[in-house]
């Protein structure tokens, strides 16, 4: 499902009330007055309940509170935003949130987890919050919003730049030609706040990779597919390869496709370079002869959110520190004959969506229990089995660069052993490293820690 069909401008409201509990009361009032079979209070109460035993504050003021009830209809989405801020919890330290997005799923709602994680999304970026929060009216809010899942901000890229932005394209368009390329994939964050579309005008099927909350919108027509890919490595083979293997994963684009790039340097409104891709080229040692990159039982979705777990520790660490970790992600039922626990398993007990990897409130617990030894074991689906997992698999043939450690020793073991891809975050240089069938991929370059 698109998300502007669900935010609509009769469904966003300025709160009054300070609380949690308050303003989830007066979005229920909203919800009740379009859809009149809602039944107000147990709603409140499961939403309530979620609150005690689940944070659903997203940061940078943002709550995102929801739950699945029977509805008799997929979504409900109610937005309220309050400049003085909601309360959480009473007598809480908690930071307010300004914006509280009220999600009601019914309980045969497949696609749950996406539109969560989708949502959250939107607005994990800063300027968009901010504007957010800081608009004059609901109506301005509503237009802003809805411009953010475009990607679109009210910068606007000097004449001159543009001039030069449209000669690039055209040239693109006469290389992708020339070269018989299958396609152009258009490196979308060259442009800070998302790429002008009258800007693009060709003919051949184009991708737009964003690292923003982009969405399917209008002002997007001109591209057959946009592809999201959260935290790029600011070098651009790094982005390149990342955007091409999601491309591969979705089913975008075919093995033996030939891809013109078009981009530029990050957020410098500036096109500077067009290059042509040979897909199978870039990807033949990790193919090893497979026509498939992921195993049958890893949904795209779930490989991409791991990947983009993995990308933000490469480049965060935890509190300031370098960390490393391992993900072994599918072929469940083989990997745990080759694993034993190193600590009490921190995700045994919890429902099956509470600990999905596309549950977007995953995100920090993922990230917290990064710095226990051993591997997180990941079921295809997206459920969390394990942290903290010794793996004991050994049987591998491909021998690894010097000086990688344990770590991705066990990753290359794991992945030939099993049906399974592993993704491995170097704690020494913040490298994202990817494993399939025995044979690595480094999807980040290395950065300098300091000591």
């Amino acid at each position: 499902m698109r998300l502007e069909k669900l935010i609509t401008r009769s469904r966003i409201v300025e709160l009054e009330s300070g609380s949690m509990k308050g303003a989830l009361s007066e979005l229920l009032k909203v919800a009740a007055g379009r859809f009149g079979d809602l039944k107000i209070e147990p709603i409140l109460q499961g939403l309530l309940a979620r609150e005690g035993t689940m944070t659903t504050y997203l940061g940078l003021g943002v709550s995102m509170p929801h739950v699945r009830v029977k509805l008799g209809r997929r979504y409900v989405l109610v937005i309220g935003r309050s400049r003085e801020g909601i309360v959480h919890h009473d007598g809480s330290d908690e930071e307010k949130s300004h914006l509280v997005l009220m999600l009601l799923a019914d309980e045969k709602s497949r696609d749950y987890l996406q539109i969560l994680a989708a949502l959250a999304r939107l607005v994990k970026e800063p300027d968009l919050v901010e504007e957010l929060v800081q608009a004059d009216s609901v109506d301005e809010l509503y237009k802003r919003l809805i411009a953010g899942l475009g990607g679109i901000h009210a910068r606007r890229v000097p004449r001159k730049q543009n001039k030069v932005n449209r000669l690039m394209v055209r040239e693109a368009e006469r290389v992708a030609r020339g070269a018989d390329c299958d396609a152009i994939m258009v490196m979308g964050d060259t442009f800070v706040g998302g790429i002008d579309a009258s800007l693009w005008t060709v003919k051949i099927k184009s991708i737009l990779v964003t690292n923003s909350a982009a969405d399917r919108s209008d002002a997007f027509e001109a591209f057959s597919e946009i592809i999201h890919v959260r935290s790029f490595s600011p070098q651009r083979m790094a982005q390149m390869r990342s955007a091409i293997l999601v491309a591969l994963t979705r089913g975008i684009i075919a093995f033996t496709d030939r891809l013109c790039l078009i981009g530029g340097v990050l957020a410098s409104n500036q096109l500077d370079t067009v290059s042509i891709v040979e897909v199978e080229r870039e990807f033949q040692t990790l193919l090893t002869g497979q026509a498939h990159l992921l195993p049958d039982d890893v949904k795209p979705e779930v490989f991409e959110r791991v990947i983009a777990v993995a990308t933000e520790l490469g480049v965060e660490g935890r509190e300031g520190k370098p960390v490393g970790c391992l993900f072994v992600v599918g072929g469940t039922s083989q990997v745990e004959k080759y694993i034993k626990p190193l600590v009490l398993n921190p995700f045994f007990g919890y429902k099956d969506e509470d600990r999905n990897i596309l549950n977007p409130f995953m995100d920090e617990t993922v990230k917290e229990f990064s710095t226990i030894d051993g591997a997180f074991v990941i079921r295809g689906d997206g459920v969390v089995i394990s942290a903290g997992s010794l793996i004991q698999a050994t049987d591998v043939e491909h021998l690894l660069p010097s000086g990688l450690g344990s770590r991705h020793a066990a990753a290359a073991a794991i992945s030939h052993t099993t049906d399974s891809i592993a993704v491995v975050v170097s704690a020494s240089t913040g490298q994202v490293t990817l494993f399939r069938r025995g044979v690595m991929l480094p999807l980040t370059e290395k950065k300098v820690i300091a000591s």
